[in-house]
């Protein structure tokens, strides 16, 4: 296969230029703006409980009164002129396009709808929708009708929803901003000439455009999580800077050896290319186990990083080598003197620098070294013992985003604000049933998780459809508090008899589903993950050993990242460095996606490493001396790969929304950690106490390997 890429890029480079520069044409202009075609977050898995309590309610009709607009300033309960201010405020609102209801003070007696000074009051209104876009669209008419008052402030989850979509974006725009200019300056500094410098820049604008054109596709099919941008954009661009590394870096050993022409490139091919081929798949195929989760934020992330990483293989197997034809040996023009000669020497086969020296040092001692490096490690994952997890709320927008204002004024200034409603939602075919059912939720006021249910009696439920009413209550907790979490489950063991269906919906309702729904589907991911790991890293290299042994050492760089992230974001260290606010907890989808990630760009570094060191061992090298040729050839390039990556993804630590900062710096993390620690330490540590026997494989895996080991 690499062998018949390499002719086409050498026999019709002209035209696969051409091609390129046509689909790049067209995935730029239908998939540059796929952000607007992209929905929220997206924790719902439509088999829970509460999801399916919401659905039943949307499909007959209810609007739940999730708007909020918080008027300041006014006395409602004294004064009749704010009264009515407040009436025509409610009938504008109730005047936009999109909106169903509108519920405010007087027409309702509930102290919810005055703060406890009586300085504020709050207007709910309803939207008539239920599709994300449309929502937010309603939702935003209602803050331009509203915007000549300066008192008056519209939140609410669907203007909070289209508030985050704008964040991603604005974050995304300062990220590019950032990181191109200093991308392109380091990548200057590593691949020595401004030619070169140039190619992963090339590579990664490629990929990305082309994955956001997949991403339109999918948006236009089904929902695709506004969230997936910027995983796309630095996975796309950190790959792309790695395969452009690979190939470029033996590109220029091959034309130092031979001269530039068919040779080289296919030499390369068969080298380099055929890493980059085994570190694409690995990456897609950990990035793929997300698509098993039904939230959409979650499938998404891996639909992005699966389209992403699979492109930057295509550009880097089929592009690339037809640019380098192209440029032949003037893939080192435009670079400065000093850096040639630096180049030059790194090129020289026979050349023992650093990294030569290096492992040479740590193999010499390997039980000490590698003993002191796993404590280090240990102790640094120590804080991840006690992670704790929470989900996205208003919290995740910016302090002065109007959806976190009125959600904090609410919580913190209204009666009741900061305890958490719920909804028991009753479906039953007959009279009997039901009655039997709302006699049964009568006792929900017992509870001691529950502050009052209301209406009072229950009798008084809301019809919503035929065979289908709705009891709301009040908690006496917060928001995943514990006497919240409590009394929610306690009404969900509840006995309702057999006549009717009982569910329990609200937003901790949600949190608990949520919860449940990822440990139900979190083990498949997990062996997913870990057999395409094992499975691919065994077609290289047909060990049975350095497979597990990679993954014994990608759950070291992860227990430790994890560590990391509980000191910095679950405890608030740095918070005023990195600002943000601690919310005492991470993200529950923060460690599944470092999880995939890390797993698949790990296994990328130890692919690259070990390819090199079986290249020098099947040449008949020594087994130590092939470690320290392998580790010379590739020390300088995986490192310098991973800084470049580490600053591609880790500029998302500059975004506003907190769960993507994690993301941003654990993943940078996890990439420093292992192309540091774990590749100039503990890989050439392990390969030298366990020597030869880094390669045994029983031998029907060696006949396997034989028959489908993956080689030119």
């Amino acid at each position: 296969m690499l062998e018949r890429l390499a002719r086409l890029a050498d026999g019709k480079a002209k035209a696969v230029v051409a091609v390129t520069v046509v689909f790049f044409l067209i995935a730029a202009f239908f998939g540059g703006n796929v952000a607007q075609y992209m929905g929220p977050y997206g924790d719902a898995d439509p088999a829970t409980e509460s999801i399916r309590a919401d659905q039943a309610l949307k499909d007959a009709g209810f609007r739940a009164q999730t708007g909020q607009v918080l008027i300041s300033g006014v006395d409602v309960e004294n004064s009749d002129r704010d009264l009515e201010f407040t009436r025509q405020v409610a009938e504008r609102v109730r005047s936009v396009p999109g909106v169903k209801e509108v519920t405010g003070y007087p027409d309702v007696q509930l102290p919810f709808y005055v703060s406890e000074d009586g300085t504020k009051t709050l207007l709910t209104f309803s939207l008539d929708s239920t599709d994300d876009t449309e929502r937010q669209e309603a939702a935003a008419r209602v803050v331009d009708e509203l915007a000549d008052e300066p008192n008056v402030l519209v939140g609410g989850d669907s203007l909070g929803e289209k508030q985050v979509n704008e964040q991603v974006s604005k974050d995304l725009t300062r990220a590019e901003i950032m990181v191109f200019p200093l991308l392109f300056l380091l990548s200057l500094l590593f691949f020595r000439g401004f030619v070169a410098a140039a190619l992963p820049l090339i590579v990664g604008a490629i990929s990305i455009v082309g994955a956001f054109l997949g991403l339109r596709i999918a948006a236009e099919l089904g929902e695709v999580s506004v969230f997936a941008l910027n995983l796309t954009i630095g996975l796309g661009l950190g790959l792309a800077i790695d395969y452009s590394l690979f190939m470029i870096s033996r590109y220029r050993e091959e034309i130092a050896r031979s001269g530039p022409g068919r040779e080289a490139l296919l030499r390369t091919m068969q080298t380099a290319g055929r890493t980059v081929f085994f570190s694409a798949v690995t990456v897609a195929a950990s990035l793929a186990s997300l698509l098993i989760f039904p939230q959409r934020f979650l499938y998404s992330m891996g639909l992005g990083g699966v389209l992403v990483s699979l492109l930057s293989m295509v550009v880097a197997l089929v592009v690339l080598p037809a640019i380098l034809t192209l440029l032949g040996g003037r893939v080192n023009a435009l670079s400065p003197s000093f850096l040639r000669r630096r180049e030059a020497k790194d090129s020289d086969p026979e050349f023992k620098g650093f990294w030569y020296r290096l492992s040479r040092f740590v193999m010499a001692r390997p039980l000490p070294i590698a003993t002191i490096t796993i404590l280090l490690l240990l102790i640094v994952a120590t804080p991840a013992l006690r992670m704790g997890f929470t989900q996205a709320d208003f919290t995740v927008l910016p302090p002065d985003a109007s959806a976190r204002v009125v959600a904090q004024t609410v919580e913190e200034e209204f009666p009741n604000g900061g305890l958490e409603n719920f909804q028991i939602v009753v479906r039953s075919d007959t009279d009997d049933g039901f009655l039997e059912a709302l006699s049964a939720i009568d006792t929900v006021r017992e509870l001691e998780g529950v502050s009052s249910p209301f209406p009072e009696p229950p009798e008084q439920a809301l019809r919503i459809d035929e065979g289908l009413y709705l009891v709301e209550a009040v908690a006496s907790g917060g928001y995943v508090e514990d006497p919240t979490i409590t009394a929610i489950e306690e009404i969900r063991g509840f006995d309702f008899g057999a006549g009717a269906e009982v569910e329990v919906t609200g937003n901790t309702a949600r949190y608990i589903d949520f919860e449940d729904s990822v440990a139900r589907h979190l083990p498949f991911v997990i062996a997913i993950v870990i057999g395409a790991t094992l499975l691919i890293l065994f077609l290289m290299t047909g060990s049975a050993i350095l497979p597990l042994k990679s993954l014994v050492m990608n759950l070291l760089t992860l227990a430790s990242v994890f560590g990391i992230l509980v000191f910095v974001f679950q405890d608030g260290n740095l918070s005023g460095l990195l600002d943000f606010e601690s919310a005492t907890a991470l993200d529950l989808s923060t460690p599944i996606l470092i999880f995939a990630i890390t797993f698949g760009l790990s296994t990328d570094y130890a692919v690259f490493l070990l390819s090199r060191i079986k290249e020098a061992r099947d040449s008949g090298v020594p087994d130590d001396e092939a470690v320290a040729v392998g580790l010379q050839r590739t020390g300088r390039i995986v490192t310098a790969a991973a800084l470049l990556f580490a600053i591609a993804i880790g500029a998302f630590a500059t975004s506003e929304i907190v769960f993507i900062k994690e993301l941003g710096v654990g993943t940078a993390l996890a990439v420093l950690i292992d192309a540091t620690i774990i590749r100039a330490l503990l890989v050439p540590a392990l390969m030298e106490m366990l020597g030869k026997w880094n390669w045994w494989a029983p031998g029907w895996m060696r006949r396997l390997h034989q028959r489908i080991g993956l080689s030119e």
